[in-house]
């Protein structure tokens, strides 16, 4: 049975590529990083945390660190501006994250706007910094790492599960704006990965993978050309039934499974 038509170009080799993954310090981020390089690719890593970059570069010869605060927009400015200067990057992935269970029982407005700015308004300035030369070069590919958080609500997901989701609607509109330019745009629907985001909680994750398996699920889906990447199928096809279904029904089995 044929695959059917990629809705991006399909990435299949990755050797002398340049890849800017922002959120690299830990987690998915960091073993997409070791991924790539693996077969070949010239990464930059960038995150807040310098010396695990650090870290990451001793281990990975050839790869590239540029620290980034990415709710800062002249810090992700500067970068892609340095990142310019040798060429624009073939493919960037906005990882950047911030997680926090939260109920409206203890609502935190300024941690929700961390989670806003961490996981949106920084994807929000690379756009701004990045796209003009992307657009104008013809080609290039960003992807962003959502949730299936940001599928429906869910308990414990008042701060985190609305930032996710406003990605994956960004991630949506940028493809039909941006297709034409030549342009790839892919959003990734993670389900529970071990990181340094999910270590803190005490409920039950279902699916529970590694980051080495989720890189591999991301290498993967830019080979097939796919727009939506989401893993492990197992747990993340009945996230996607839930999406779909009737609010009394979905409301009513959430409660049960979750409450």
């Amino acid at each position: 049975m044929a695959w059917p038509t990629p809705l991006n170009p399909p990435i299949t080799r990755w050797h002398d590529k340049s890849v800017w993954i922002i959120g690299a310090s830990s987690g998915i981020g960091r073993a997409t990083a070791a991924a790539l390089h693996a077969q070949g690719a010239r990464v930059t890593v960038s995150a807040r945390n310098a010396q695990a970059l650090q870290d990451f570069v001793a281990e990975h010869a050839g790869s590239a660190a540029l620290q980034l605060d990415s709710t800062d927009p002249q810090a992700v400015q500067q970068c892609v501006d340095q990142l310019l200067s040798t060429r624009a990057p073939d493919c960037v992935m906005y990882c950047a994250g911030h997680y926090q269970a939260m109920r409206a029982s203890a609502l935190d407005v300024p941690d929700m706007l961390r989670h806003l700015q961490v996981n949106y308004q920084g994807a929000l300035y690379l756009l701004a910094a990045l796209l003009p030369a992307l657009r104008q070069r013809g080609s290039g590919h960003l992807s962003f790492v959502s949730s299936v958080a940001g599928y429906r609500g869910l308990p414990n997901s008042l701060a985190y599960g609305p930032t996710k989701a406003a990605l994956t609607n960004l991630a949506e509109t940028l493809y039909l704006d941006l297709q034409a330019d030549g342009i790839g745009v892919s959003v990734i629907h993670p389900g529970f990965v071990e990181t340094p985001l999910t270590a803190g909680n005490t409920f039950n994750m279902p699916g529970l993978i590694t980051p080495a398996q989720a890189a591999r699920a991301i290498l993967h889906g830019w080979a097939r050309g796919s727009f939506e990447i989401h893993f492990p199928k197992r747990f993340t096809f009945w996230m996607k039934a839930l999406r779909i279904m009737p609010n009394r029904w979905y409301f009513y089995l959430v409660r049960k499974m979750t409450l």
